[in-house]
């Protein structure tokens, strides 16, 4: 039986080219459509623009030209990008094109049939912007529409209605029955607690403008631009050719802004004309914002980055790679998360050139001895623990990548790659070519073995150097088939009398001048100083101390203590106090302790996997922060006055891990401590190495 996937994208709005926030969502889509592949699917990767509406009108008319001809511009930019940016959707849908006008109006016409359309007047507020209404509660002050930070607009006019009221039991009974239809589950209580406030009948058409598709059999109107666009994801398997068998979609790939419309209207929509629950979508996956200097990244506020000059500044080739891996690494799907050229930077040093790069360039000069390889030994201790770690790492990966969290999937592929370094330092191949060719021959395959997986796991995310990875091992080109299931589950075997094809490094180190030009034209804007300097970012009243629970070993104490402390106090030591000043960067020698005392202290790699502000509590965040125990902990850090939340997710930190657990009041409750260090900056976090895998002991 052929197994089949279906994943989309919004249909992006064209009032302006494609910048970096719309391409992650792209980027991830074309991740799993190119997994699916790999493990053998048939698959549907949908995207496509966005083209009528009120905006899009008023756009053409300040250019002074006709909206089709605009349409005909912008659409063409995005379906221009994505394939520049490593992405091969099977369709491209357009809300213009005569098919998608076609199967908007059958599906309009199937809602009215059943009676849930119906003709009445509206009047309310309206967002240009956003082509939504608005209620007064829902705006700031001054009617200010919260994305787009412009006023909504008045509107009154006759309107056609959906009877969206009539299936508020309906929704919830789906959410029930299937609890990952939204995704993450912070996003299924958003929308499970709009929809129990109680749903009113929606306006679905509009007469005061003419660019959108005209209403069946009413041509005075046109329908509303949500109605439109939604529909894309089934009018586009309708036309020019039948592909329903896709239907229904896997997952919709939607930002949080628009998650309303896709879990609440759309299946609405679905149920009205005919749908099945089990012919709905199957989740609707909502990323957060990615923001640019702690701000939503957007072509409306004009703060965006190029992806396509981004990556022509890392690399002319495969800078796309390595944009589409720092993106998928660095931001967790289904979180906010903050843009960074240093990330970009740090990452492809440490990451791709220093781990990936550097292991493909460690074999390379051995693997012309034809001699050794025909003369490998068996697989000893060392080889066989390197399998089973890459064969881990395979299973990890792909479990990620079924759940749609591609970050935790190159997080286990990191980790292989790094076990496949340490190998490298353990077996020492240069040592090898001078005692026993047979034990050398065995390094080289076995390497190469590793790398022909990883070229296999890296895939999804970089093509391009999957592709350059595959060449120098002189394996052929991955090339997908449906039924073929090609992921590395089981370590390969290298083929003795295969030849390598050496080249040049794939991650070529970035000099000095290229590194300043790329900080210079992509730094964000710098954060505003936090009041009084080096503040320390903890809440101002102090809990009172806690005995140790029985299960947690206690953190040893010391006499003296000194003026400042490399300690940013997520549960400060009971009875430390909150210095009134800034205190100086440089530390003041501590008092001298045994190393039987600092060894009770329990310090661990942690991966921080949610964090949000507290409130009422304008000096602390609370984060869940993955140990390598069965569940993240909780974990209450004074930061807030030093990162926001959105820029913690994902990120590596040192936790003190045996502390006893100490309270915030209101149920909130720390279990561990984050290390930090005083800089003139700021109170900065101490990061591990990102190949350290949480719960890893730092000693």
């Amino acid at each position: 039986m052929t197994r089949r996937y279906y994943v989309t994208t919004p249909i992006y709005y064209i009032n302006d080219v494609p910048h970096l926030g719309s391409a992650y969502t792209t980027i991830a889509a074309d991740v799993m459509a190119r997994y699916r592949k790999l493990r053998g699917f048939e698959v549907h990767f949908l995207t496509g623009t966005d083209e009528h509406g009120l905006k899009i009108q008023r756009e053409a008319e300040r250019r002074g030209i006709a909206p089709e001809v605009l349409a005909d511009q912008m659409s063409a930019a995005f379906r221009q990008a994505w394939p520049a940016l490593g992405c091969e959707p099977d369709d491209f849908i357009r809300t213009h094109e005569p098919r998608h006008v076609a199967g908007a109006q059958a599906l309009w016409r199937k809602i009215r049939a059943a009676g849930d359309i119906y003709l009445g007047d509206y009047q309310g507020l309206y967002c240009v912007g956003c082509e939504a209404y608005y209620t007064d509660k829902e705006l700031l002050p001054g009617g200010v529409c919260p994305l787009h930070k412009t006023a909504a607009e008045p509107v009154k006019e006759q309107s056609y209605f959906f009877r969206l009221s009539r299936y508020g039991e309906r929704l919830l009974e789906l959410y029930e029955k299937n609890p990952e239809f939204v995704s993450p589950p912070s996003r299924l209580n958003e929308v499970r607690s709009f929809v129990r406030q109680g749903l009113q009948d929606l306006s679905v058409s509009r007469t005061t403008f003419r660019w959108g598709i005209p209403v069946p059999d009413d041509d005075t109107h046109v329908m509303y631009v949500w109605f439109d666009a939604l529909s894309n994801y089934l009018t586009a398997l309708q036309a020019p050719e039948d592909n329903t068998r896709f239907w229904p979609p896997n997952v919709h790939l939607v930002g949080k802004d628009i998650l309303r419309f896709h879990a609440v209207y759309w299946p609405a929509f679905l149920m009205a004309a005919g749908y099945a629950d089990d012919a709905l979508p199957r989740q609707i996956l909502a990323h957060g914002f990615l923001t640019y200097g702690g701000q939503k990244m957007s072509k409306s506020l004009r703060n965006t980055v190029s992806p396509l000059a981004l990556a022509e500044g890392i690399a002319p080739w495969l800078g796309v790679d390595v944009i589409r891996y720092c993106l998928l690494r660095s931001i967790s799907f289904g979180h906010d998360g903050d843009f960074s050229i240093e990330d970009v930077l740090g990452r492809y040093a440490a990451d791709l050139g220093n781990t990936l790069g550097n292991l493909l360039h460690r074999l390379l000069p051995f693997a012309g001895d034809a001699a050794a390889l025909a003369a490998a030994e068996p697989a000893g201790p060392l080889e066989e623990a390197l399998r089973s770690q890459v064969e881990v790492a395979s299973r990890a990966a792909a479990e990620a990548f079924d759940g749609c969290a591609p970050t935790r999937a190159l997080e286990a592929i990191w980790v292989a790659l790094t076990a496949a370094n340490s190998y490298v330092d353990r077996a020492a191949p240069w040592a090898a070519r001078k005692q026993s060719p047979a034990r050398l021959g065995t390094i080289v395959l076995t390497l190469a073995a590793a790398l022909e997986a990883a070229s296999v796991l890296v895939a999804p995310v970089m093509p391009r150097v999957a592709a350059a990875l595959r060449q120098q091992l002189g394996l052929a080109p991955l090339a997908p088939r449906v039924g073929a299931d090609q992921w590395p589950l089981a370590f390969p075997v290298r083929d003795p009398g295969h030849a390598f094809a050496p080249g040049e490094p794939i991650f070529p180190r970035l000099d000095k001048e290229r590194i300043a030009e790329l900080r210079a034209r992509f730094a964000p804007p710098p954060e505003p100083a936090a009041p009084g300097g080096a503040a320390r970012g903890v809440d101002a009243t102090e809990p009172p101390p806690t005995r140790p629970s029985p299960a947690t070993k206690p953190a040893p104490t010391v006499k003296s203590r000194p003026q400042t402390t490399a300690v940013a106090p997520a549960g400060r030591a009971p009875g430390a106090s909150v210095p009134d000043k800034a205190e100086p960067a440089t530390a003041e020698a501590k008092a001298v302790v045994d190393f039987e005392v600092f060894a009770q202290i329990d310090l661990r790699v942690g991966v921080v996997r949610t964090a949000e502000r507290i409130p009422k509590k304008d000096r602390v965040l609370s984060l869940t922060v993955d140990v390598g125990e069965a569940e993240p902990r909780r974990i209450v850090a004074g930061i807030a006055a030093h990162y926001a939340p959105e820029a913690l997710i994902g990120r590596r930190v040192v936790v003190v891990a045996n502390l006893a657990p100490r309270p915030f009041g209101g149920g909130l409750v720390s279990h561990g401590m984050l290390l930090a260090s005083d800089t003139p900056a700021g109170v900065r976090l101490v990061a591990p190495d990102e190949a350290s895998p949480p719960g890893a002991a730092v000693r």
